[in-house]
């Protein structure tokens, strides 16, 4: 059996003309001779009657400190709710289907209750109701543990959950429905001509979805990349092929010039950033006070993100929310930071710019045309990010844009 895993988002479930449509893009797949296995969310969104944070709205009525475990048994609530809906579609419809929860789909995970990490995937259920010609819709989001807790997968949770169907039955594709035509270049809020993206790299949407694109966590992407099982991001509404996500080799082949197609394949950014700096002594004195700063936020439980450490200095940023308890926590250890809130990060990914001269200088450019300051920088193979003010973000990313990409 050649199988295809489909996950479709709440808001591609909310109707019932919509899930009939959802419906159809399986029954499709069956009759191009794939076996397709449906992962479904939640249906809707806040507000709509099944959806997950309307199911927690209602319970934290009763007691907003539930635990963990009870909070997992009532999240798995939505897609079980979803699953049987689409199943009982799918059946209406002429096509035989069975519902399977995430434990009954052989997803086995630790117990971080609320964040669950999947630990293996025992697919012979799945197998079996497939060998039978049944369509088996999958919940997504949810796993069980070793000892039978129902247990939820945290933030992009479907994603994942289809990320590792796809890998335990060596699919032949990974389908991520959404409710755009793909993975844009660049946010079509700030660039009115966004397009997009027909193919690109695990190693760049890994990237992109770290430095704040929503349409794919970077989990499930982490998890097909492994034994390299293509991914696509397709709209539910439209018959546009979408973006393929696959491996290096198979984005650039045919392509002659990488350095000029492909420097820059997407750019990102998010706003609301704090920018930290604290001067410290130099030499073996400056060791210790490092030291003990990066230890004392770290025991404060405060994420760092674009760290420079100096001789003589450190650089880093937090987000907003936490920016008042970093200042108390340095304040209290003996440091006296420089903050300056109101800060973004852009960020420009591509798999192409790695060993490429001059994409920095691009950037500095395009930025001083628009005389936007760079508050701090830094790179990696794929990525140069730059920290800006929250007011030049949005000018910052076209104007980058405008440079490597919308020319």
């Amino acid at each position: 059996m050649r199988f295809i895993v489909q996950k479709f988002g709440g808001t591609s479930l909310v109707t019932q003309q919509l899930r009939e449509q959802v419906a159809g893009r399986a029954i499709a797949a069956k009759e191009e001779g794939y076996m397709p296995v449906m992962v479904v969310s939640a249906i809707g969104r806040r507000g709509d009657p099944f959806a997950t944070d309307t199911l927690l709205d209602f319970a934290r009525q009763a007691n907003r400190e539930l635990t963990g475990r009870e909070l997992d048994l009532l999240m798995a609530c939505g897609e079980i709710i979803s699953g049987v809906v689409m199943a009982g579609t799918l059946q209406k419809m002429g096509h035989p289907a069975i519902f399977l929860t995430g434990a009954q789909a052989g997803i086995i995970t630790d117990n971080n209750f609320n964040d669950a990490r999947i630990l293996k995937v025992k697919p012979e259920n799945i197998l079996k109701h497939a060998r039978e010609g049944k369509i088996v819709v999958v919940a997504g989001f949810q796993g069980v543990t070793e000892d039978g807790e129902i247990t939820t997968l945290g933030r992009g949770g479907s994603d994942t959950t289809a990320a590792a169907l796809g890998v335990a039955l060596s699919a032949g594709f990974v389908d991520i429905y959404t409710d755009v035509e793909g993975i844009m270049s660049v946010d079509p809020r700030i660039v009115s001509d966004a397009r997009p993206m027909e193919m690109v790299t695990y190693d760049e949407i890994c990237q992109l979805a770290h430095e704040g694109a929503k349409v794919v966590h970077p989990r499930a992407v982490e998890i097909v990349m492994q034994k390299n099982i293509p991914l696509r991001v397709r709209s539910t509404f439209s018959d546009s092929p979408g973006t393929l996500v696959t491996s290096t080799g198979e984005v650039y082949r045919g392509t002659i010039d990488i350095t000029r197609d492909r420097t820059i394949t997407g750019i990102t950014h998010i706003p609301d950033l704090v920018q930290f700096k604290i001067n410290v002594d130099a030499g073996a004195e400056g060791l210790k006070q490092k030291r003990r700063l990066f230890k004392a936020l770290a025991l404060a439980g405060i994420s760092l993100d674009f760290i420079n450490v100096y001789p003589e200095q450190i650089v880093f940023t937090v987000k907003q929310d936490t920016a008042e308890k970093a200042q108390q926590v340095l304040e209290t250890t003996g440091f006296t930071p420089e903050v300056t809130p109101g800060c973004a990060k852009v960020a420009a990914v591509g798999a192409g710019m790695t060993g490429v001269p001059g994409v920095m200088a691009g950037i500095v450019e395009a930025l001083t045309r628009e005389d936007i300051q760079i508050l701090q920088s830094n790179d990696s193979h794929t990525t140069i990010w730059v920290l800006v003010k929250r007011e030049d973000m949005e000018k910052a990313v076209r104007a980058i844009y405008r440079r490597f990409i919308g020319k």
